[in-house]
């Protein structure tokens, strides 16, 4: 009986001992379980307050080019390559827009009577050959000093000196309810955070059957190794971090976007570097650089 005895009083000394120290562990435990299960419960939201329009700035893609705002004029600078290859840019486009607009591409100003917008104009490297053609030009660019350099260089001709620029967006047009018969935006998609957003923009900004030019670099391995490695790295044509190979599309991926945007493409070319010449060339090989041409 007394064997008994002392065996329950053992037991209940060894419980008060285990209960002494188990106990924070237990409550911790228990804490544990209960916060988890509150975290996981649906909590009240607050109100959400109406959000400013969408936009298809990267920040950081704006500050690169602020940072070489000055050198847009310098054919030798930065920008040399789209100096170099802007009259085979300009060649293409002023084929396919007297061709959809039923405008003779040999008179002396073939655009005349077009509303044309140059959507990331830079410092009007484009916007200022298209209206030498006879284009009524609005160049628009995110980057203030970008469109400021381009209203002095505009200003120094009469001929390029009537081109409306402003520092704006493609986004900001259409909430401003602006529209054109040609949308341009060359080199300037792969640089923006959402493509098809940016498309739908440019979509907006066409008049019904109106057309849409779109040049870019293509994703493609050869891109990589010539428009980065060898563009950036090793000629130092571009600084580098100009482009983000992620960030370009191949041609079936803007084909596509586009179509969604409401603009069918009809027709496509690539541009063809020659080392011999420093030329640039129209080709069928769109495997690096490509131009889309699309009407609304």
């Amino acid at each position: 009986m007394s064997m008994a005895f002392n065996h329950l009083r053992n037991l209940n000394r060894i419980h008060r001992i285990l209960h002494h120290r188990f106990q924070p562990l237990l409550n911790a435990t228990t804490r544990f379980f209960i916060d988890a299960a509150a975290s996981s419960m649906p909590q009240p939201q607050p109100k959400q307050q109406p959000s400013a329009p969408s936009s298809s700035l990267k920040h950081n893609e704006l500050a690169k080019f602020a940072a070489i705002a000055d050198t847009w004029w310098d054919s030798e600078g930065p920008f040399k390559p789209l100096h170099v290859m802007n009259p085979t840019r300009l060649a293409f486009i002023r084929s396919a827009l007297c061709r959809h607009f039923k405008k003779d591409p040999y008179s002396a100003k073939p655009l005349e009577g077009l509303k044309i917008v140059d959507v990331g104009c830079g410092g009007g490297i484009l916007s200022e050959p298209l209206a030498r053609l006879g284009a009524t030009v609005t160049g628009v660019d995110a980057v203030e000093k970008n469109i400021k350099i381009a209203q002095l260089h505009a200003g120094l001709d009469p001929a390029t000196s009537s081109i409306e620029f402003c520092c704006t967006t493609a986004e900001k047009l259409v909430e401003e309810g602006r529209t054109f018969d040609a949308v341009m935006a060359l080199e300037v998609i792969e640089h923006v955070a959402d493509p098809a957003e940016f498309c739908k923009s440019l979509s907006a900004l066409t008049v019904p059957d109106g057309a849409t030019v779109i040049s870019t670099i293509n994703r493609s391995m050869r891109a990589y190794t010539t428009a980065i490695v060898a563009a950036e790295y090793i000629l130092r044509w571009l600084p580098r971090g100009t482009h983000q190979w992620s960030s370009f599309l191949t041609p079936e991926e803007l084909v596509l976007i586009l179509q969604r945007a409401g603009i069918n493409v009809e027709e496509m070319a690539g541009f063809v570097y020659n080392p011999v010449t420093g030329g640039w060339s129209l080709s069928d090989d769109i495997s690096v650089n490509f131009i889309a041409f699309g009407t609304k």
